[in-house]
């Protein structure tokens, strides 16, 4: 499990304001807020990118930053993160989802894949195949990713962050500005993750989403969580007044 609790963070003013959450192993935790609210900062707290300013992000209980240096990043590498820019490699696909994979091996296991290949062994992982059958896309194993539209390059992308085998699967807007086909793929494969025992963590401003894939639902506004509990009791009957305006499609700031 990893965790925030009462986390803060930012510059002049706080841009996350003691933030306390946390996702579960087999759980689907969706953030909801308006764009600027603070979602994307939480999300490079829970991913280690950065120390909070006050507060601790936990892992097993544990505050990661007062870790050793060493521990600290054997935790960060059991964390896949899927950005809303997906930044893919001019190579092909399955290079593509293998990158994070490949990065977290020694160089003792890189070279002896290398020799593996070499002899003739399958070059690409078995943890890699299996990621890109998840997002349906086993069959373009060797297509160039600069072939690919923008809703399959994001696939990509989630397969990049879920072949490493994480613990927790941290995605930020993952569906923003595709197509109803694309959207329902990845949500699937969400899915498919909180069932392999995954912490998944969805950032989305889309509350319909929300409902379809979460489990629990924090709101976040102005950097502060200001509601959270089960997605229907959230969604559907919210104690807080400035969450019923959201979910109503009020404009809430």
């Amino acid at each position: 499990m990893i965790a925030a609790e009462d986390v803060s963070y930012g510059y002049s003013d706080s841009v996350v304001e003691e933030v306390s959450l946390a996702a579960d192993p087999g759980e689907v935790l969706a953030v909801i807020g308006p764009s600027g609210t603070g979602k994307t900062t939480l999300l490079r707290l829970l991913a280690l990118f950065d120390p909070p300013d006050t507060g601790r992000i936990t892992a097993e209980g544990r505050d990661v930053w007062e870790l050793p240096d060493r521990e600290r990043f054997e935790v960060r590498q059991r964390i896949g993160f899927v950005f809303q820019d997906r930044s893919l490699f001019s190579t092909s696909v399955a290079h593509n989802a293998a990158y994070g994979l490949s990065v977290r091996r020694s160089w003792r296991e890189r070279a002896r894949r290398w020799l593996s290949g070499i002899v003739g062994e399958p070059s690409v992982p078995p943890e890699v195949l299996d990621a890109l059958e998840t997002v349906g896309l086993e069959g373009k194993v060797d297509r160039p990713a600069r072939s690919l539209s923008a809703g399959e390059a994001q696939r990509v992308a989630f397969a990049r962050a879920l072949a490493i085998g994480p613990d927790v699967l941290l995605l930020d807007e993952p569906t923003s500005n595709l197509d109803p086909r694309n959207t329902a793929v990845i949500e699937d494969a969400v899915l498919a993750a909180r069932d392999r025992d995954i912490a998944v963590v969805v950032a989305t401003h889309d509350m319909q989403q929300a409902g379809r894939i979460a489990d629990r639902v924090a709101v976040l506004l102005d950097g502060t969580v200001i509601e959270q509990g089960s997605a229907d009791r959230v969604l559907e009957t919210p104690d807080d007044e400035r969450v019923r305006g959201f979910v109503a499609g009020e404009l809430v700031y």
